[in-house]
């Protein structure tokens, strides 16, 4: 008994001490996605172009950062990977780059803050490069985690469903803690965004970098990679290794996850960056709206982990994402016909949720999906979420690009249509995508060519049981 109450109580540690690792990555991704724009546009008055060519420079950096930090994971043989972990050095690396760099992106250009913006944009964009390279080796360091903590698919979606639980908690803290500095440091229920905010941005920062901070120290503290179940395994010859990756590229279930996990990305990076714009620009709704309405959408965000949760394991991959689906599609619709008096007091509220429940319904699907494309091949799992990755920080970066290039000198509409055509659209494509994948069993997943079972994924629903 006393054996047994150790084994859970270990466990319960593992699954909080992962599920901590990635909140100081998700309080940056909040922050970046919501309120970037809104910053250098708003606050700091860069042009719409210039503001989305800083964005698609962070997007790029971090689309070829994350395979080539998941293949060298993978490759990763050195004295201090024996003893500390390969994924968590990596995480390690990453964690100093993020500290070291993203405080800088949400102030004044020390030093040129009246230079012309087109200068101060190369002292932005090299502090960009350093955070997106660090933001990638902690995104798939973390998630390379998880086929090595378990085998059991339905633990793997559960380990999914507790990291997207943190995500959810670090988006709210986010959030409240913007809304509580807007709130007591100006009248945020009248006045909208504009320059004399920027210290207001800066506080906020410190204020989340903090707490990330302690979130990843104790998430070293707290779990061992030698502790997964993969460490037990005999070491892979590295030509076989590199035969796994190069033959991942030859399989046709690889571009099909990848295309639902670009479009579910979408989706939710999408919307995330442009809900802020909506409701200043086409809404024209006070300051106070940018931290509560996100704050609404990531509420329905939580929602959905506790669906997901308590769903019957009946559910598959296919059912659960075609809910989110048409949550995400109903709320896009409502965008697009509704703007009256009624829909920017009450309804709007209704909508963030569905965005929200909608968006994490998929995304959690997608990330379930690719960590059953990774498989037993755990040599490859950092190289597979880096390629998933690639697809969804190019596509994010220059579609953000491409928006922000017309929305300058376009009407207040412009946003509307946005959210409604370019995300709706992606989630019909996302739905489209997920149906079109073919039924397929639990022992299949990308090897390598000299396995016979390659080719598939399992379809099943999320667990019902802890680690």
């Amino acid at each position: 008994m006393d054996n047994e109450f150790y084994d859970r109580s270990t466990s319960l540690r593992l699954q909080l001490g992962y599920g901590i690792g990635h909140v100081l990555n998700d309080v940056c991704a909040s922050l970046w996605f919501t309120y970037f724009l809104v910053f250098f546009h708003l606050v700091l008055e860069f042009t719409s172009t210039q503001a989305g060519n800083l964005m698609l420079i962070g997007q790029v950096v971090d689309a070829l950062a994350t395979p080539f930090v998941g293949y060298h994971s993978d490759h990763t043989d050195n004295y201090l990977s024996a003893k500390y972990g390969k994924r968590k050095l990596w995480h390690l690396f990453g964690t100093v780059c993020v500290l070291l760099s993203f405080p800088f992106i949400f102030m004044d250009c020390i030093g040129c803050s009246m230079a012309h913006k087109w200068a101060q944009m190369y002292y932005f964009a090299s502090f960009i490069l350093i955070f997106q390279i660090g933001w990638a080796a902690v995104q798939i360091s973390h998630l390379s985690l998880i086929p090595e903590l378990a085998e059991d698919p339905h633990v793997r979606t559960h380990l999914t469903a507790i990291r997207f639980g943190f995500t959810v908690f670090s988006n709210l803290f986010v959030y409240i803690i913007t809304w509580i500095v807007l709130h007591m440091t100006g009248e945020c229920d009248k006045e909208q965004v504009g320059p004399r905010d920027a210290w207001k941005f800066r506080h906020i920062v410190y204020i989340v970098l903090g707490v990330g901070t302690v979130a990843s120290v104790l998430f070293h503290i707290f779990v061992s990679e030698g502790r997964g179940l993969r460490q037990q395994q005999p070491l892979i010859d590295y030509n076989d290794n590199n035969r796994v990756h190069f033959s991942i590229f030859r399989k046709g279930i690889l571009y099909q996850v990848a295309s639902i996990y670009m479009s579910t990305r979408l989706v939710v990076n999408i919307s995330q960056v442009f809900i802020p714009l909506y409701l200043h620009k086409t809404l024209g709704l006070a300051a106070r709206s940018l931290a509560v309405i996100p704050l609404a959408m990531y509420l329905g965000s939580l929602l959905a982990a506790g669906a997901q949760r308590l769903a019957p394991r009946s559910f598959t991959r296919k059912l659960n994402y075609f809910l989110g689906s048409v949550c995400s599609l109903a709320a896009f619709i409502w965008i697009y016909l509704d703007i009256d008096y009624d829909y920017k007091v009450y309804y709007i509220y209704v909508v963030a949720v569905l965005i929200g429940f909608g968006g994490s319904q998929m995304l959690v699907t997608s990330l379930s999906l690719t960590a059953d494309l990774v498989g037993d091949r755990t040599e490859a799992s950092a190289f597979v979420y880096g390629l998933m990755s690639f697809t969804d920080k190019l596509s994010c970066g220059a579609v953000i690009a491409i928006i922000q290039l017309y929305a300058d000198g376009a009407s207040s509409d412009y946003y509307r249509s946005v959210l409604s055509g370019v995300c709706g659209g992606a989630t019909v494509l996302g739905l489209i995508c997920t149906l079109t994948t073919p039924k397929l069993t639990p022992d299949q997943q990308v090897t390598d060519d000299n396995n016979p079972s390659i080719n598939t994924i399992e379809e099943t629903g999320p667990p019902t049981d802890l680690l």
